[in-house]
């Protein structure tokens, strides 16, 4: 082992060597500094103009003034709690079973006539009809529920951010939600005499005494980059509650006021009818990725032309260092010849270039996420609910991702062997998915571009049983955070990989 050391040794002490000299070459040049400063300058001036430039009013029973804070799930997650609820309460264990024999709705287009409402018959893929089971009315708090949707199937849902599915059910279907002690499990029947369990979920410190019963509620319908208002409703039959014996309780849960303070606006409502109970409601029980106010990532939406300078010195740094004479780095008798990098150079400079990048971009984020939050707040705009860790990845994740598009960059540059072409190649890949996204066209584009890095700034998930507008401003990333930056750094690895295998066959 030891005949390999002095080896070992020669060839971490060349690799420090090259570190120094490139730092230094990278320094000696005070443009790429000012590049580098620029881009932390676009990121924060952006981003605090977006956010100094925002405001949010709503029309409450008070009037129209500054919107409310969002309503907060068990887990901290921002979501809505709009539906009808008719209900009894239920003291102990129980459970209640009913068929919806039929779902349908209204939806509420823009007027192609002034004046004239344009309302289309149907319910939305996510309009809900079911049983449901909750701690209290309190919005907010616990539940869970066993659902027809309006074409997703039967679904159980519970603290708004969970879901599982039941049968592709878009006919009448039986259901039934159980109470035993803190859990709750929900069934499907196609005939009320054979019943398939769909989840079973446990609500730590459900009281002794909760409400249970039949609701509807509809999420709007998505119109371009909107929402059109939605209402759904169910009939209910062969209703069977056990464990209580009481009145029927009708509740327009989270129901908002005209500005008069009295008139209900878009209320929801329930008919008796023999056996059978009709339940009309509008709203959404599930998380708000849109409605819960301003998102921590549209701060780093000047993030994406902050890397243009990155991209710009990265390419200019490789093609200025290969027009350098590169004497003594081929193999004994052949020097290397003046315009050739070898594979071992390649790797160094982007390392260096990827340190600096990733420093640029957390100075960046560092200073226009907490800074563009609190003037978001300062002038009165709801904003999505932050954790220390989801804040801390928005942060960390733009360097990281800046780090990635940078190496990226010197690849591109160390194969093409032309700024201008490499410096078009890096912007077309990274920066034109990114602005394709955000105008709504060619998502896609963020799952097989490095564009896809971008995802890991997210501060709210896409949620798959919410539907939003497919454009990075209603929040939409086809892919989680990490995946999304495993993407981009993929695409760093490979092309870096690429460009110093051609590197090492053409040393001189």
């Amino acid at each position: 082992m030891s005949s390999f050391t002095p080896h070992r040794t020669g060839r971490r002490a060349g690799f420090s060597a090259s570190l120094r000299t490139e730092w230094a070459a990278f320094l000696s040049v005070r443009g790429r500094v000012f590049a580098m400063a620029a881009s932390v300058l676009v990121t924060v001036s952006l981003g605090l103009l977006i956010a100094g430039g925002a405001r949010s009013t709503c029309v409450t029973g008070k009037g129209e003034g500054p919107c409310p804070a969002p309503l907060v799930g068990p887990d901290g997650t921002a979501v809505s709690d709009k539906y009808y609820f008719v209900h009894q309460p239920l003291t102990g264990d129980g459970s209640i079973t009913a068929r919806v024999s039929d779902l349908t709705g209204q939806i509420r287009l823009p007027d192609v006539v002034p004046g004239v409402r344009n309302v289309m018959e149907g319910a939305v893929p996510w309009a809900k009809a079911g049983l449901l089971v909750r701690q209290s009315l309190k919005q907010g708090t616990p539940y869970a529920a066993v659902m027809l949707t309006g074409a997703h199937g039967v679904r159980m849902q519970h603290d708004y951010i969970h879901d599982v599915a039941g049968g592709p059910h878009n006919g009448p279907q039986w259901l039934r939600l159980t109470r035993s002690g803190d859990t709750i499990t929900g069934y499907e029947s196609d005939d009320g005499q054979a019943w398939s369990e769909v989840g079973t979920v446990k609500l730590a410190g459900l009281p002794e005494t909760v409400e249970i019963g039949l609701f509807a509620t509809s999420p709007g319908a998505l119109w371009d980059m909107a929402q059109a208002f939605a209402q759904a409703t169910a009939t209910f039959d062969h209703i069977d509650l056990k464990g209580a014996d009481g009145r029927w309780r009708h509740d327009d849960v989270g129901v908002a006021m005209e500005s008069d303070g009295k008139t209900p606006h878009h209320p929801g409502g329930a008919v008796e009818s023999g056996d059978k109970l009709i339940v009309t409601g509008g709203g959404d029980i599930g998380p708000a990725t849109v409605e819960g106010g301003l998102r921590a990532d549209l701060m780093l939406i000047g993030g994406a032309l902050g890397l243009i300078p990155v991209l710009v010195v990265a390419v200019t740094f490789v093609t200025a260092s290969g027009r350098r004479a590169l004497v003594g780095t081929g193999p004994p008798g052949r020097p290397g010849r003046p315009g050739r990098l070898p594979a071992a150079e390649v790797v160094v400079m982007a390392a260096v270039m990827g340190a600096v990048a990733f420093v640029t971009g957390l100075v960046a984020s560092a200073v226009v996420v907490p800074a563009g939050l609190a003037l978001l707040r300062a002038n009165d705009n709801p904003t999505q609910p932050l954790t220390l860790g989801t804040g801390l990845r928005v942060i960390v994740g733009h360097a990281a991702l800046t780090a990635a598009s940078a190496v990226l960059a010197v690849g591109l540059a160390a194969l093409v062997k032309r700024a201008v072409v490499a410096g078009g190649l890096a912007i077309a890949l990274v920066i034109v998915p990114y602005f394709l996204a955000v105008a709504g066209l060619a998502p896609w584009l963020l799952v097989i571009t490095p564009a896809a890095g971008f995802a890991i700034t997210q501060s709210v998930p896409t949620f798959a049983h919410v539907d939003v507008p497919q454009s990075l401003l209603g929040g939409y990333y086809p892919l989680p955070p990490w995946a999304g930056l495993a993407v981009a750094c993929g695409y760093a690895a490979i092309t870096l990989a690429a460009a110093s295998r051609v590197r090492r066959r053409c040393p001189g």
